[in-house]
């Protein structure tokens, strides 16, 4: 699933909306922005899987994941299946063009739970549907890719995390360096040119130094995508209460800040392009299916705790909504037996909510967010017209931190490292600005 790295995108998901629950919403009286006539926006759409289980839980995770208790992988594959087409029949989608399969572990799961997925959509799933899977870099996950492949799998992300044995122990994963570099060999075997490894900087005892010689091997090992994320103290974690007692120490914000730039570069002259905030490709090869999240389009959301974004043509909606499903896989489970999907909320998206998501999932992309792009979601008035005479937009476009011209809006080279502190400046001239768009 995407990782939303900046605190200022919470208040995106969060500020003013409407919620509701089950599956038939209440009447819509707030002023949305309807996009029911829009056929590219509600017409097609991108299928997010969450497969909720690991072996084990890392030290520094708090995403969305469980340690089973049993084998239930008939019964997850079928209530998967069931939710997929009931939230299919309810977007009314035409198109899938993207799947992902993310966890928790979804290599920990049968091939044969791809293949059902898959069939479910196949009568919409586009010739040319990226199909990624997560896999963790584990002798069992290794020797499951190639069924995986078989299944309709055409692109891997593998959670590489780092190449040091020692490090990987302490975040608490499963898996040796050595198997990594095995496990992402064997994925380029089977899918050359589509092969992405996660690398995550900010860990204990890390230096710039050593981040620059881990990232050199990583660069020796991997295909045409990286991915680089900061290591992030969540509440709750293992990691967290270790750093809290002084048991453990992570390297301070300027230095996390240099190992982020010389990545950057480094990956620049390896033939890397970035592409966005934490992603680089060279040879286009893209991940189309964040691609999409982050230019705005519609995903539809199953398994447990899954998000999604889309119109529910099925019911008579023309607003987008925001949706969240059950969290803890037994209860999902029941709830998707019974009525054949595990939505907990739904949200509606009113004009300034949904503007707010185009603009903080837009700016993480190295090209920004296009005007003709926007006036798809905002018809009324361009981003000149929204940006252009705000002194605090004038001072980041001076200070040669934000670009506005007749491309659109995006940040330089520099203004992408701190788009953390650009986009509040952005999101409340957007706010102020909302009642005449």
């Amino acid at each position: 699933m995407i990782r939303l790295t900046f605190s200022t995108a919470g208040r995106v998901l969060s500020s003013g909306l409407r919620r509701f629950s089950g599956i038939s919403g209440g009447e819509i009286t707030e002023d949305g922005c309807d996009l029911a006539d829009c056929p590219p926006f509600t017409r097609r759409a991108s299928l997010y899987v969450h497969w909720p289980y690991c072996l084990r839980r890392c030290s520094y995770c708090n995403f969305n994941k469980y340690i089973p208790r049993g084998d239930n992988h008939r019964v997850m594959m079928e209530c998967l299946q069931r939710e997929t087409e009931t939230l299919l029949q309810l977007s009314q989608v035409s198109s899938i063009t993207s799947v992902f399969f993310g966890g928790g572990t979804p290599s920990l799961s049968h091939p044969s739970t791809v293949s059902t997925l898959l069939e479910a959509v196949r009568a919409i799933l586009s010739e040319e549907a990226e199909v990624t899977l997560e896999v963790n870099p584990t002798p069992e996950g290794m020797s499951k890719l190639e069924d995986f492949c078989s299944a309709g799998v055409n692109r891997f992300s593998i959670g590489v995390q780092s190449l040091q044995d020692e490090d990987l122990k302490s975040l608490g994963r499963d898996h040796s360096s050595h198997q990594a570099v095995r496990t992402i060999e064997e994925a380029r075997r089977l899918c050359p040119g589509r092969v992405s490894v996660d690398v995550m900087f900010g860990r204990s005892k890390q230096s710039v130094e050593s981040w620059e010689t881990e990232l050199s091997e990583v660069l020796r090992v991997c295909d045409d995508h990286v991915s680089l994320y900061q290591l992030t103290l969540e509440r709750g974690t293992q990691l967290f209460k270790r750093v809290q007692l002084g048991e453990v120490a992570v390297p301070s914000d300027d230095v996390t800040a240099e190992m982020y730039q010389r990545a950057r570069r480094s990956l620049h002259q390896h033939g890397f392009h970035q592409y966005e905030v934490s992603n680089f490709a060279r040879h286009n090869s893209v991940s189309h299916h964040n691609l999409n999240y982050w230019r705005g389009g519609q995903y539809i959301g199953v398994g447990p705790g899954a998000h999604g974004r889309f119109v529910p043509l099925g019911e008579g909606g023309a607003l987008r909504e925001a949706r969240t499903q059950t969290l803890e896989p037994d209860v999902w489970i029941r709830e998707v037996q019974q009525r054949g999907h595990g939505t907990r909320r739904r949200i509606q998206l009113g004009h300034l909510e949904l503007l707010e998501e185009v603009l903080v999932m837009g700016m993480r992309m190295t090209e920004g967010i296009t005007d003709e792009h926007w006036k798809m979601f905002s018809p009324k008035a361009g981003l000149r017209d929204v940006f252009g005479t705000s002194s605090d937009v004038q001072r980041l476009l001076h200070d040669g931190q934000l670009i506005l011209d007749d491309r659109g809006l995006r940040c330089s080279w520099d203004g992408l490292a701190i788009l953390d502190s650009i986009l509040p400046a952005l999101l409340l001239e957007l706010e102020r600005l909302t009642p005449t768009l």
